[in-house]
């Protein structure tokens, strides 16, 4: 029922996803990859993946002493940086030629326990090859550390292609949200009669860079031309799949649908963004970091992570695409209607979407209601 068609990417947009992809895969499996921009140019490997032997190849390929980069937030837990006043920003720390590969990976991963003193250097802001590189490792789901070593920027598209290495423009990476959430576009649609709401379809949305699908689901036959209820849903595979009740999102999700189908008509989005945007591993990463006494904010900045990584430009995008431009939001997060807001669509009204805690996760939601400024 799309009432606005995908937008059309130009030739170089659709090439940086697909070379933004190759990245992110290699990083997962461990590889490198070489990024550049108008100055400076660099290869990269995530901190959480070196190991012996790929640390020497990146100072074989670098011939540079070689430098962990990591978020302001994670080197401020170290006690390396002051703490940032807002999101963003990495910091870059020179370590020593003989540093280990688990040198790194321990400064990269509060839950590691270092064996002995580690080589720390004074942190300085990161320049803006390797400030990408950290964007590309959280792209990847993995801790936002990486390991990297300067290039001449005259040799870095020539060593790239001798060794196979992916080459990224890190202007890329800056403008990827914005062009994946552009690049959406519907694959598929189906009627799934749900437990509280017969009357549902679900639309399926892909980015073109073939990465992980967004759903839209349709509760009854919402009017575009009206101020439709809308619920922005986070996938949660603990709490909607498991029940798991250190949260509160089985009770979010299948309320959402509830109060949708008493009103009549409206739209869940179900967005891929597990963790509020660090991925199920980081995730049970910070799960671990709550049990030692961390609350849910600060256990995602000691892994080096802002409070919430979430962007909502897909969600905008998939509303627009199914034409809905008014919408009554069903949210606690005040972040959500500001960044519904700011990416053009008009929240008319905040409807309120509370549950009771339970036991276990009293804790998790008073820290959201305090500390993330959820409305209560």
């Amino acid at each position: 029922m799309l009432n606005r068609k995908p937008a059309t990417l130009r030739v170089d947009e659709t090439r940086a996803l697909r070379q933004i992809e190759r990245a992110v895969t290699e990083l997962r499996r461990g590889g490198c990859v070489v990024l550049r921009d108008a100055g400076t140019a660099l290869v990269a490997q995530a901190a959480e993946t070196v190991n012996p032997d790929s640390l020497a190849r990146l100072r074989a390929l670098s011939g540079a002493t070689l430098s962990l980069v990591l978020t302001r937030r994670r080197a401020a837990a170290l006690g390396l940086a002051e703490p940032p006043s807002g999101p963003g920003g990495a910091v870059q720390l020179r370590v020593a030629a003989d540093a280990a590969a688990r040198d790194l990976r321990d400064l990269a991963d509060p839950s590691a326990v270092a064996t002995e003193p580690l080589p720390l250097a004074t942190a300085t802001a990161a320049l803006g090859t390797a400030d990408a590189a950290v964007e590309l490792v959280k792209l990847a789901r993995l801790l936002p550390a990486a390991v990297v070593g300067e290039l001449p920027l005259r040799n870095a598209a020539a060593l790239a292609e001798r060794e196979g290495i992916v080459l990224l423009d890190a202007g890329d990476i800056a403008a990827y949200q914005v062009t994946a959430a552009r690049s959406l576009r519907p694959v598929s649609e189906a009627r799934v009669p749900l437990a509280d709401a017969e009357n549902t379809r679900i639309i399926a949305f892909r980015p073109s860079d073939g990465g992980i699908e967004h759903l839209a689901i349709l509760i009854g036959d919402p009017d575009p031309k009206g101020s439709v209820l809308v619920r922005l849903h986070s996938e949660c595979f603990t709490g909607d799949l498991l029940g798991s009740l250190r949260c509160d999102c089985g009770d979010q999700l299948r309320g959402a649908i509830a109060e949708i189908a008493r009103a009549g008509s409206g739209v869940l989005l179900y967005l891929a963004q597990e963790g509020r945007g660090i991925g199920l591993v980081n995730k049970l990463r910070a799960y671990q970091l709550q049990d030692d006494g961390f609350d849910t904010v600060d256990a995602n900045e000691q892994l080096g992570f802002d409070a919430d990584e979430r962007v909502y430009l897909p969600a905008a995008e998939m509303l627009r695409q199914l034409g809905f431009e008014r919408v009554r939001l069903l949210t606690n997060n005040p972040e959500k209607v500001a960044a519904l807001t700011r990416c053009g669509i008009a929240v008319v009204e905040r409807v309120p979407h509370v549950f009771p805690a339970n036991g276990h996760n009293e804790r998790y939601l008073r820290t959201k209601a305090t500390r993330s400024g959820h409305w209560l």
